[in-house]
């Protein structure tokens, strides 16, 4: 795929003429509809799938309300050149920066959630696999341990005391000022692994693997389940995850985001206020906003939190999470404004808008007139579908209804 810079007219020529190679797929359905007094284009096809382009194994990190690589990657073939700035002002477990940093593009990320960094860090600085086997045989785990909350719902005593340990070690690593990239990446790895359904993971039986269920919650599947929890070896499953998250990383992909490392910003700010961030800076802004108030944070990360030493509530305060949409397009006015003042005169934002209350909101219509207002034009909305029939309705698609599955991304340009 060649870089476009010629504008919205070459996007739309491409757009329109896609064809996916694999396995004989469809060309774009094309229909127009009016927004804002402009006739829109809304774009239908499959321009991503697992078969076409299979994600890297980098990007195996549970996290909740994530897209997949093959969204950013699309639009980072499509939009940039290597060297380029990509941008995610809602960074969450690093999919568009991680993938960026693996296409060797310059990267910044923007996430009022600390675990955002955590989580992404790491694998940009891509540790080898003998180290951190090597770091691991060095710690020393207390078997007496015990967490300062009740935790015995998840795990083993045994278990815990693992945990337990591994979490004070990194506390006094971070504390002193001597944490590296080798605590980074066990952090990351332990972050992921404290609670799913398998044996990867530290805790007994829970779904789902992107979130920790609340106590009582977990208490009522062990009883279903007749399960009590199974001594896990916390060194053991942060190997065996590490190898999993490497084991198809090219030398090259290494070199490249490692490479990203080393200029990349990671912010922790309200998006529509990013002062650090160059004007005219940023080529590609790919990026899914908080949807209302469908992610319950702090009940979602309590654990993550705990074991990160942060506190989910106050974080929870500041994460944009608003009942109407009229709140929400408000926020996101706001950044729609920061956005196009750090975006380069040319330069794209791929803004990804779910289906919220049972498809009967649906966001494009709200964040349209906000890209348009802040000065940007809209070159159409992508709804990549799976399973896509030309008898669909684009308008009314649904995820997970009647065999599809989709995206809808609404892609603005900064004239030249």
């Amino acid at each position: 795929m060649i870089a476009i810079r010629g504008g919205g007219s070459f996007v739309s020529d491409y757009l329109t003429s896609f064809t996916l190679q694999a396995g004989g797929g469809t060309q774009t359905n094309l229909e127009y509809r009016n927004i804002c007094g402009s006739r829109l284009p809304f774009y239908v096809n499959e321009f991503w799938t697992a078969r076409q382009r299979q994600a890297s194994s980098i990007h195996e990190i549970s996290y909740r309300a994530c897209f997949k690589a093959q969204l950013p990657r699309f639009f980072i073939d499509l939009l940039t050149l290597p060297g380029d700035r990509v941008y995610d002002p809602f960074s969450g477990r690093g999919t568009t920066i991680v993938e960026a940093a693996r296409l060797g593009r310059t990267v910044i990320a923007n996430d009022v959630n600390p675990l955002s960094e955590i989580l992404s860090v790491p694998r940009l600085e891509v540790p080898a696999q003998e180290d951190i086997r090597q770091r691991l045989a060095q710690l020393d785990f207390k078997p007496d341990q015990k967490a300062d909350l009740d935790l015995s719902m998840f795990y083993h005593p045994d278990t815990e005391a693992e945990i337990v340990s591994l979490r004070n070690y990194l506390q006094q690593r971070k504390a002193v000022g001597v944490e590296d990239s080798l605590d980074r990446w066990l952090r990351m790895v332990a972050t992921n692994r404290l609670t799913g359904h398998s044996c990867g993971f530290f805790s007994v039986y829970t779904l789902p693997p992107n979130q920790a269920v609340l106590p009582e919650s977990q208490k009522k599947i062990n009883q279903k389940r007749n399960q009590s929890p199974e001594h896990r070896d916390v060194k053991k499953i942060i190997e065996r995850k590490t190898v999993s998250l490497l084991k198809n990383l090219q030398p090259f992909e290494i070199a490249n985001l490692q490479k990203a490392a080393k200029t990349a910003i990671f912010l922790e700010h309200d998006a529509g206020a990013t002062p650090e961030i160059e004007s005219g800076s940023v080529n590609l802004t790919v990026t899914s906003p908080p949807f209302l108030d469908i992610v319950q944070y702090s009940n979602d990360n309590w654990l993550r939190c705990w074991f990160n030493g942060l506190d989910s509530k106050a974080i929870e305060k500041r994460i944009t999470m608003v009942k109407t949409a009229e709140a929400w397009s408000e926020a996101m006015g706001r950044v729609f404004l920061e956005l196009y003042r750090l975006t380069a005169h040319g330069g794209w934002v791929a803004f990804e808008v779910g289906e919220v209350r049972n498809g009967k909101i649906r966001l494009e219509e709200f964040v349209i007139p906000l890209g348009l207002k802040a000065g940007f034009s809209c070159a159409g909305v992508l709804i990549n579908s799976q399973l896509f029939t030309k008898t669909a309705n684009i308008w009314g698609v649904n995820n997970n209804r009647r065999g599809t599955n989709t995206n809808r991304i609404v892609l603005f340009h900064k004239a030249s």
